[in-house]
């Protein structure tokens, strides 16, 4: 790609990492979005468990900065963040599930890698990525040429290769990697690694798009059935034998075998223990990354499956309504001709068996059509509008009192925060009711419809009665203190419960 002007002006308008990087709150997202998918390697996170995350981690940047630093709502955010336009999470439903779920898209991890690449790295192998490069195009070279005779020769080149190695070894002469090498080696092999891991997610991405395609394609369609089957599944399935389903299955199978799964685990084994690796310090995330491996591509294999199967599901309802709609005209022919021969038989048909409706076609000339009549235009009376009695009182249409029901549950949830529970008294004593008994009625609606939720509980003793007063006024604006009496009312945090 050309890093023109009109291209680099595009991306920045339209890309959804390059936004991100320039969003004002990219500090947050980037982190929240680190620590919660990039870190822990989540693919998909439900809406609920993903908005309690984010409202922990805003209660402590706000602790931290200004309280009015990030004034929405953690639902709010991300709402936003999935939006279209922003385009940095994956915003859906499973298949199984009423619940929304979450996920980063291939466009937000980009912008993290990005983020990573710029910290300072305290050293910088190439003799590795040499030797990789090396060993590719050695691999293309021998891989493209047709002719027996030039990969024997190449195939006997290595023997010797191998032949004059094994001498050595036999005669103790054991070459070994020093220090660097080995440092060299393990920090591309970490590089490769995570980005291996990154990349399943632009695959599932690309899986996606191609469903949405072929999915496109048949909604279009406008010519027969067979030729669209045809165009479609012509290579047995289109998801699966494209490009990059045949490279994502070269890649399964591979680490799939249980014998590359020890042999990798072995050998990453000793080399993490070598101590010219240990000095390295490496992530702890190295140690099972094959493993972070297998459970990323189970997650794409399985995305692939069921777009496989949606298809297969999309094709056969078309062929089935296609299919009833004619056994349905079918039907109906044969009940009319049914009902037609009983007539005939019985002597009740009256009139012909089939009539046409004229021997010739009826001709319509061009001017024979009427001419174009503009619309009657309405006239609106002038009439002298009639004014209002403007002494009526109109604060009737303005005096609604509405209670912020999600404003309190989340009082609730940052009063828990530091303590494992709290008083429905103590409640209204941080933060005092200013809708008086509308109010106190939400609190208490509010505990008994959060009795299946993970975040708090609601207990009541009633061997214990409290007090729970506010200011409200009367009729005539006189300032009146109002009280309630009930039984004491305890919330538990989730870990408590």
């Amino acid at each position: 790609m050309p890093l023109d002007y009109p291209t680099l002006e595009s991306l920045r308008n339209k890309h959804p990492a390059w936004r991100l990087l320039s969003s004002p709150h990219a500090p947050l997202i980037a982190s929240f979005f680190d620590k919660v998918f990039v870190s822990r390697n989540m693919r998909v996170l439900a809406q609920a468990d993903l908005v309690e995350a984010l409202e922990d981690e805003l209660f402590t940047l706000r602790g931290q900065m200004a309280a009015d630093k990030f004034p929405k709502s953690a639902l709010d955010y991300l709402n936003d963040w999935a939006a279209p336009e922003k385009g940095w999470l994956r915003k859906f439903y499973r298949q199984d599930s009423d619940d929304v779920q979450f996920d980063l898209t291939p466009a937000t991890e980009k912008a993290l890698q990005w983020l990573e690449s710029l910290s300072q790295r305290s050293f910088v192998g190439t003799e590795s990525r040499l030797l990789m490069l090396f060993d590719l195009l050695r691999q293309l070279h021998e891989g493209s040429h047709a002719d027996p005779e030039v990969r024997l020769r190449e195939l006997q080149k290595r023997r010797e290769e191998i032949d004059r190695e094994i001498a050595l070894v036999v005669q103790g002469q054991v070459s070994m990697l020093d220090d660097t090498a080995l440092k060299d080696r393990f920090m591309q092999f970490n590089q490769q690694a995570r980005e291996l891991l990154s990349d399943f997610r632009e695959v599932e991405y690309n899986f996606r798009q191609l469903d949405r395609s072929v999915r496109e394609q048949i909604a279009q369609w406008g010519g027969q059935k067979g030729e669209l089957l045809e165009t479609i599944m012509g290579d047995r399935d289109a998801i699966a034998e494209s490009d990059q389903g045949n490279s994502f299955r070269a890649f399964w199978d591979f680490l799939m075998s249980p014998e590359r799964q020890e042999q990798f685990t072995d050998m990453l084994e000793q080399v993490l223990e070598l101590p010219a690796i240990e000095a390295l310090k490496p992530d702890k995330r190295t140690r099972r990354i094959h493993y972070d491996w297998l459970e990323a591509g189970e997650h794409t294999q399985r995305t692939v499956a069921l777009l496989s199967q949606q298809l297969r599901h999309f094709l056969d309802d078309q062929a089935w309504l296609e299919n009833k709609r004619i056994m349905e005209i079918l039907h109906g022919i044969e009940n009319k001709t049914l009902a037609m021969r009983e007539n005939l038989f019985s002597g009740t048909t009256s009139g012909d068996f089939m009539s046409i409706d004229a021997v010739s076609a009826s001709i319509e000339l061009p001017m024979e059509k009427p001419l174009y009549r503009p619309p009657v235009k309405i006239k609106l009376a002038n009439i002298q509008l009639q004014e209002g009695d403007e002494r009526l009182d109109a604060n009737a249409l303005v005096s609604q009192v509405v209670v912020d029901k999600a404003e309190l549950a989340r009082h609730i949830r940052q009063s828990l925060q530091n303590k494992s529970q709290i008083t429905l008294t103590e409640l209204c004593r941080t933060r005092p009711l200013r809708l008086g008994l509308a109010e106190l009625l939400t609190y208490l609606e509010l505990a008994s419809e959060e009795q299946d939720d993970s975040r708090f509980k609601m207990v009541v003793d009633e061997s214990v009665e409290d007090w729970i007063s506010w200011q409200s006024e009367d009729a005539d604006d006189h300032a009146v203190l109002r009280r309630a009496r009930l039984p004491r009312i305890i919330f538990l945090g989730a870990r408590t419960a």
